[in-house]
């Protein structure tokens, strides 16, 4: 039976999925044979997401029954992961003003980057895979812990999709010996460790959502209380899970724009210390102001070198079909690149 795509308004310049899910913030989306779509598993379904028209298409494939659900419909859920409340154009229009040493918040190739609002569980842990490595290798071990501890969702175009794993399968007997096992090194005590704290110290998942409710400094000191997680992977839940828009995760990326771009006299610095990484933070929070964790968002993901030629993509295709337009993106953009190492 063919499925029936179902959509809601939604312009490119809110938000680009072609960036937004690729650019690192979530490791679990992959394209469809035909490059047109993407594939990922959220809140137990397997969404197909594509963009069209002024609008973001979606159909689940499949899903978990009797699962429950925080939202009436699936539009509302995918707005909400989306946080498409949030006006993306008018804080471009805000940080192009304040920010006049960096033009790519005003140019068309990267407009459309916006924060995700993920699952805590999924995204503390994937970053906690995130250390040292780089997008193609975290999403392999990603889909790995899935396989090996979560819930088999179904099967698409030959490929089987999970769940995310609960923490109560993260604390099983042996996890981090499997994990090693699996080639996950010291993340394995990292992922087994963050995991027994949760559930023994703070009573399980809901403790994650709750700090949602928390004010920033409170809920990053929590999370860096955890196994194997230092400020940077805070800030990235903190950003990214717990609706905290001001933080700014640091890594030695960031470092290297920071210097480069607004504070030189970081240049001479060999290692980014505890104090580089809290002065950088606040510089952006006071540049960029109260969505700063977004705005950094953006310069990371135009100085990454998978989409460095979009600017020239977009000047060659001008005018040019859809189905060209796609080729040469698809060819001038490869499917993974290597992040800094802290």
């Amino acid at each position: 039976m063919t499925k029936i795509w179902k959509c809601f308004v939604c312009d490119k310049s809110q938000l680009n999925i072609d960036l937004v899910l690729a650019c690192g913030q979530s490791f679990r989306w992959t394209k469809s044979a035909d490059l047109t779509s993407w594939i990922g598993v959220l809140n137990h379904r397997l969404y197909m997401l594509k963009q069209g028209n002024g609008n973001l298409y979606f159909q689940v494939l499949k899903e978990v029954e009797n699962k429950p659900r925080e939202f009436n419909t699936d539009a509302e859920f995918l707005k909400d992961y989306f946080n498409l409340d949030i006006d993306l154009k008018s804080l471009y229009k805000e940080w192009s003003s304040k920010d006049t040493k960096n033009l790519k918040f005003s140019q068309n190739q990267y407009s459309g980057i916006r924060i995700l609002k993920q699952d805590p569980v999924e995204n503390l842990f994937s970053f906690i895979c995130s250390q040292n490595n780089n997008i193609s290798r975290i999403t392999q071990l990603v889909e790995k812990l899935c396989t090996k501890y979560g819930e088999c969702i179904g099967t698409y175009e030959g490929k089987k999709y999970y769940s995310f794993p609960t923490i109560e399968k993260l604390t099983r007997p042996n996890v981090e010996k499997q994990l090693r096992e699996l080639c996950f090194g010291y993340r394995a005590k990292f992922i087994s460790g963050a995991a027994k704290a949760i559930l023994n110290d703070h009573g399980g998942s809901s403790w994650l959502h709750e700090l949602r409710k928390q004010p920033y400094k409170e809920a990053h000191e929590a999370l860096c209380s955890l196994t194997g997680v230092g400020a940077k992977v805070a800030d990235c839940v903190c950003l990214m899970s717990l609706n905290k828009h001001d933080a700014v995760p640091i890594d030695t990326h960031m470092w290297q724009i920071a210097s480069r771009d607004y504070l030189p006299h970081l240049k001479k610095n060999k290692t980014l210390t505890n104090k580089m990484y809290q002065e950088i933070g606040d510089f952006f929070r006071e540049l960029h102001g109260q969505y700063a964790g977004w705005a950094h968002s953006v310069l990371f993901t135009a100085d990454l070198k998978t989409f460095k030629g979009l600017s020239e993509v977009d000047e060659k295709t001008e005018g040019k079909p859809e189905s060209k337009k796609r080729k040469m993106v698809n060819k001038k953009t490869p499917t993974s690149v290597k992040k800094t190492k802290k």
